[in-house]
């Protein structure tokens, strides 16, 4: 197999998936301080960075703590794909372009963008070539198994991938019929692996620790990337590593734990938009995660979900965890 075509720190690395909303700057700080070896933007329109929108060029804005970094781009149009590839390569400088060709999101489909892309395997090798005919940087690819079942052939869409110059393919095993109900067939991961020779990276439905460990073992994938299982858990990459290397992972955090990273958290995302009340309702979702599975987390959301400033999380917290205090 050949190596990855960007730094990892470890043999079988772990990666933090592009998400919308999710995969920001300080997302991805943390998940970087907690043991993920690679991060990638959350996906960005070729169109809109072709265009100058301001939104979606801050998306493509990233620290060098970070690094590696991948910027993930979509679209459905080699040369306009492309023309977005040399501005990111020029004005950002990340590791790595990534290509969507996973996103199931009807939005971004109806345009035949991310995983619409796969009705069309010739249009799917055009885009490599041509990012890859626009950029010194590797180019790696995300996708899906097909569009649906009747044209679910993860092999094919591999080998052909890299044969238009991808030098890294990550699977997420489920046709975009799909979206995300059922269960991801890791078994077309491991047919995916013994068919082609650069590195491919499993992902989906990696929730937990234990599921990575059990994904490299029945796959031998080179990588793991780790989506919605990092939600509010950005520990999780530090547990994955410990099982990855035949350790005991660290137990899960209690709540104080959890609220201190929540909070250095919400203090990256507020220095970064810069707007109290906005940071603090985009932040919601985050505290939503951060507090599941806690005792009383029905009626904590309920009150953290009404939040305008972010000085109120640090209030609601310490009422929270002041019976317990009490208690000491």
């Amino acid at each position: 197999m050949k190596p990855f075509p960007y730094p990892v720190a470890h043999e079988v690395p772990l990666l933090l998936a592009p998400m919308a909303g999710v995969s920001e700057p300080p997302f991805r700080a943390l998940a970087r301080g907690f043991g993920a070896d690679v991060v990638v933007s959350e996906f960005l329109s070729c169109e809109g960075l072709r265009r100058g929108i301001r939104s979606v060029h801050d998306g493509a804005w990233f620290t060098e703590a970070e690094r590696p970094i991948g910027i993930q781009l979509y679209g459905a149009d080699p040369a306009g794909m492309a023309e977005a590839a040399e501005l990111v390569t020029e004005h950002y400088r990340p590791d790595f372009i990534d290509i969507n060709f996973g996103c199931p999101v009807k939005k971004v489909v109806k345009r035949n963008g991310g995983s619409g892309c796969l009705k069309d395997l010739g249009l799917v090798t055009g885009i490599i070539r041509a990012v890859r005919g626009a950029t010194g940087l590797p180019v790696t690819v995300k996708t899906r198994s097909g569009w649906d079942d009747e044209t679910r052939d993860p092999v094919e869409i591999a080998l052909r991938c890299q044969d238009a110059g991808a030098e890294a393919f990550t699977l997420h095993p489920r046709t975009r019929s799909q979206m995300y109900d059922g269960h991801a067939r890791w078994e077309e991961i491991a047919r995916v692996v013994d068919a082609v020779e650069i590195p491919v990276v499993g992902n989906g439905d990696v929730r937990t620790a234990d599921d990575a460990w059990r994904m490299r073992q029945e796959t031998g994938c080179a990588g793991i990337m780790i989506a919605r299982g990092s939600f509010g858990n950005p520990w999780v990459f530090q547990q994955a590593r410990a099982l990855l290397e035949g350790g005991e992972p660290r137990p899960a955090p209690d709540a104080a734990e959890r609220f201190a990273v929540a909070l250095r958290h919400a203090r990256m995302q507020l220095a970064i938009k810069g707007d109290d009340r906005r940071a603090a309702i985009e932040f919601r979702k985050h505290l939503g995660w951060y507090t599941r599975g806690l005792h009383g987390a029905a009626e904590l959301r309920k009150a953290l979900h009404q939040i305008e400033s972010m000085a109120e999380i640090e209030r609601i917290f310490a009422t929270y965890l002041a019976p317990a205090a009490a208690a000491v």
